[in-house]
């Protein structure tokens, strides 16, 4: 079956559906979903969205925390343009409907994170991204202009190479004209037409064991991208949030928003001692990548399995108010945050590489736009500082449809595109093949390309990986789509990147820490 659409978005989260609503009165949008519209990144994001509203905040202390979070490899100019265009972006989410928490004077209830040097994290509870997603969800359903497709999956953009043409020069002349998508349903394989795809599929967190990601973030995305020969860039920086809950088997790990470090709470060891300022000056509010080592190298001299976040100080109604979330959830596993220490660990938590893109989303392949976190914009650097991913994606979804509109009228169709091939293919072997190659890679990742890395347990993870890519590719070949298969091959292609990037960078720098290159200043022992 073939289907054209002007505009094709692959993936709902924040930037995919702003992206959408934004350019669909200059045309017919398709938006394709894995699973349902609302299960995504943003759904989980817990504690809010970055941007300047009041005094004494200002842009430029924005821009300064940054590029000091990025540790050196931010594109300032990016990160200028994110935080100066970033507050409109926040009226255009109360414009669809948003609720942000307000004080009683109608101000926002403005949050404090890692690394912000003010109060600046617009919140709702600690379910800010299920609420924008709740919002952008109710506008999208009543767009007429906009189709939605839950439960079908992107195989591959569809470039030249699929119409024969070789490309024989620079890899800026690809071009994609949409994309193979599995209906899940029927098990067959679509042809999406389209003259502008926006890839919007979220991160890459389920390389490993414990991540915070839903199941749903397998990496497609900038696998797609990287097999049709666009530009990946910086997948050695993988961010890990400090302070996931302890619950071991829990899957995905429960996330413990930063904001309540920022509300005050403290981490400390099993013997109930604090130990960030041993790390950094800022204690408990240091950075993600500093705190997030700190807990691992505590644990690991110590032989524990987590460390404590202790909330027992503050007042118990106004933590219960802001983090009712949380507050359900410990609960729910007997654990009173107001009068308890809170078990947590860190865990896999964003990607701050990806696809390649420009100041206006324009990945290095013509007419595909990338946004959110499977994009590289060059805002993060080599370490997100918090809060600043649902930002970053509404402001390059924007950027994305403004650039793209002013162009679809010059595209056409292309007629050349064949019918997905699965002639010769039989039917998936026995799943075991496929859950087992999936432990097995997660287990590599957890272990050898974790928080900290080396060398050695760098090229130990290659030549692991390398074996149950062999071993996937040739499923792939000679079975029929599914999307578990696609998903592991999705990840490996994501993770031979990541150890790839990871071992051509010759020092410890924000997110990537080596320990045959120490940075000055090195965790205690």
């Amino acid at each position: 079956m073939r289907r054209y659409y002007d505009f094709l978005v692959i993936g709902s989260g924040l930037a995919g559906l702003s992206f959408a609503l934004k350019v669909a009165k200059n045309g017919k949008v398709a938006v394709v979903s894995k699973t349902k519209l609302a299960e995504t990144n943003t759904s989980y994001a817990q504690g809010g969205i970055a941007a300047v509203t009041y005094a004494p905040d200002k842009v430029e202390k924005h821009v300064q925390d940054t590029l000091i979070a990025g540790a050196g490899l931010c594109d300032e100019k990016i990160v200028r343009m994110v935080a100066k265009e970033g507050p409109g972006q926040i009226e255009e989410l109360i414009n669809w409907g948003t609720e942000f928490d307000r004080e009683e004077d109608g101000r926002f209830d403005l949050a404090k994170e890692g690394g912000h040097s003010e109060h600046r994290i617009l919140h709702h509870k600690d379910s800010t991204g299920a609420e924008i997603q709740r919002a952008l969800f109710e506008q999208v359903q009543k767009h007429a202009d906009i189709d939605v497709f839950e439960n079908y999956f992107a195989v591959d953009i569809i470039t030249q190479h699929h119409t024969g043409r070789l490309v024989k020069r620079r890899h800026d002349d690809i071009e994609c004209y949409g994309a193979y998508c599995l209906d899940i349903a029927s098990g067959r394989v679509e042809t999406f037409h389209s003259k502008i795809t926006m890839m919007a599929t979220g991160g890459t967190g389920n390389l490993y064991s414990s991540t915070t990601n839903p199941k749903i973030a397998t990496g497609d995305g900038i696998a797609m991208v990287y097999r049709a020969k666009g530009t990946v860039e910086n997948m050695e920086f993988v961010q890990f949030h400090p302070t996931s809950l302890y619950n071991p088997g829990e899957k995905p790990a429960f996330l413990i928003t930063e904001a309540m470090r920022g509300f005050g709470g403290v981490l400390r060891t099993t013997d109930g001692k604090e130990f960030m300022h041993h790390y950094d000056n800022r204690g408990s509010l240091a950075p993600r990548d500093i705190v997030a080592r700190a807990i691992d190298n505590e644990m690991k001299v110590r032989g524990d399995d987590f460390v404590y976040l202790d909330c027992t100080h503050l007042d118990g109604e106004k933590l219960i108010e802001h983090f009712p979330t949380i507050h359900d959830k410990c609960k729910s596993l007997g654990i009173d945050i107001t009068k308890d220490l809170i078990p947590v660990v860190p865990s896999a938590h964003y990607s701050c590489g990806g696809i390649k893109v420009n100041e206006h989303a324009c990945s290095w392949i013509n007419n595909l736009y990338a946004a959110g976190e499977t994009a590289s914009s060059g805002l993060h650097g080599a370490n997100r500082l918090a809060s600043n991913s649902l930002i970053e994606a509404i402001v390059f979804a924007d950027r994305a449809a403004n650039h793209s509109i002013n162009k679809i009228e010059s595209i056409q169709f292309e007629e050349g595109v064949p019918e997905w091939d699965d002639k010769g293919v039989t039917h998936p072997e026995e799943m075991v093949l496929i859950t087992q190659n999936y432990k097995e890679m997660q287990q590599i990742f957890s272990v050898y390309v974790g928080i900290v890395r080396s060398n050695l347990r760098l090229k130990r993870a290659l030549d692991r990986l390398e074996i149950i890519y062999k071993e996937t590719e040739e499923l792939y070949r000679k079975s029929t789509v599914s999307v578990k298969l696609c998903e592991l091959r999705n990840l490996i292609n994501v993770g031979y990147l990541i150890i790839k990037m990871a071992m051509k960078r010759e020092e410890s720098r924000g997110l990537h820490y080596n320990v045959d290159y120490p940075p000055k200043n090195r965790l205690r022992k």
